[in-house]
């Protein structure tokens, strides 16, 4: 280690409650933590593993669990010092008995009762979240889910509805909608690709699509429909059933209702079971606790299919 090397201090200070809390518990052994670990320092004849530094490299969320962190790179050398700097300073913080004030074990309470909390989290979680059931919960909200038709369509926007007139019997007589789309349009988002809106359900268009393009059929061109703007010429490309979210689209906000819907429900048990008095009443008017904004609700719906324009809808 070096005099200039940056000392996170705050980063320290937190692992040092850690470390206290482990000091003292130690049964003396000094075998690899986890299989196939490595030793790669050692503080006053005990070791520091691998997975020590990996650990807390990911602590610090300068990796995700589960990201390789290779023992040759910087990273790993800078989180090393770091985890050779906290079992010095646990050290010293136990020979001064430290440990033994009343304010340090609340504190030494505290940091295992999060750590252990986050350990059987962890555990709860990994039995939830398996590739079997992100597949289950998926093909089950597939087979509630009730689909629409969705329309993929090009869109000619132009200033008046007499020039829609004239650009439609252009079209009529066999002018290419594309060509049109991107010589007369008004519409700078479509303009470019040929006035392509990609494929949509009509509930997500303005009510004047909605109501030209209800029952049309494929290669039929309607309007002039009054859009922001000026009046469009709206061509149907095709029709077919709303396609079902992809699996791999769906699988954060499933992973995201597993692990909540299993946390709850751990808690829920564990409240069930014991004593829990509140020794304090909440002020008058004080909010009640919410779940987070993102947490999905109990029974989810299908996700929905978001329409997969590629300019914005006038």
């Amino acid at each position: 280690m070096t005099a200039t090397r940056p000392f996170r201090i705050a980063v320290v200070a937190v692992a040092l409650s850690i470390g206290l809390a482990a000091c003292g518990r130690d049964s003396g052994g000094d075998g690899p933590p986890e299989r196939g670990d490595t030793a790669v320092a050692r503080v006053d004849g005990k070791t520091v593993w691998a997975s020590d530094v990996k650990r807390e490299a990911v602590a610090q969320g300068l990796i995700g669990e589960g990201e390789p962190l290779d023992p040759s790179s910087d990273l790993f050398r800078r989180m090393m010092d770091e985890v050779i700097d906290q079992k010095l300073l646990a050290a010293e913080a136990q020979r001064r008995k430290l440990d033994k004030d009343p304010v340090a074990q609340r504190r030494l309470t505290a940091a295992q009762d999060r750590v252990m909390g986050d350990m059987l989290i962890e555990s709860t979680v990994a039995d939830a979240v398996t590739e079997g059931n992100i597949r289950g919960l998926y093909e089950e909200q597939q087979k509630l889910s009730r689909r629409s038709m969705e329309i993929r369509a090009r869109q000619i926007v132009l200033a008046t509805a007499a020039e829609a007139e004239q650009v439609k019997k252009l079209l009529a007589a066999g002018a290419a909608f594309e060509a049109l789309a991107m010589e007369r349009s008004r519409d700078a988002a479509t303009r470019f690709n040929g006035g392509d809106l990609g494929y949509f359900t009509t509930d997500v268009m303005p009510e004047a699509y909605e109501t030209a393009l209800n029952g049309a059929r494929v290669g039929q061109v309607v309007g002039p429909v009054a859009a922001e703007g000026g009046f469009a010429l709206v061509k149907v490309e095709d029709v077919r059933e709303e396609q079902p979210i992809p699996l791999d689209a769906a699988r954060p906000q499933i992973v995201r209702f597993l692990t909540y819907d299993r946390i709850r429900d751990l808690l829920e048990t564990l409240r069930a079971k014991a004593k829990v008095e509140t020794l304090i009443r909440p002020e008058a008017g004080a909010p009640k606790a919410q779940p987070p904004a993102d947490a999905p609700k109990p029974a989810p719906k299908a996700p929905a299919v978001q329409p997969q324009t590629k300019g914005a809808a006038p």
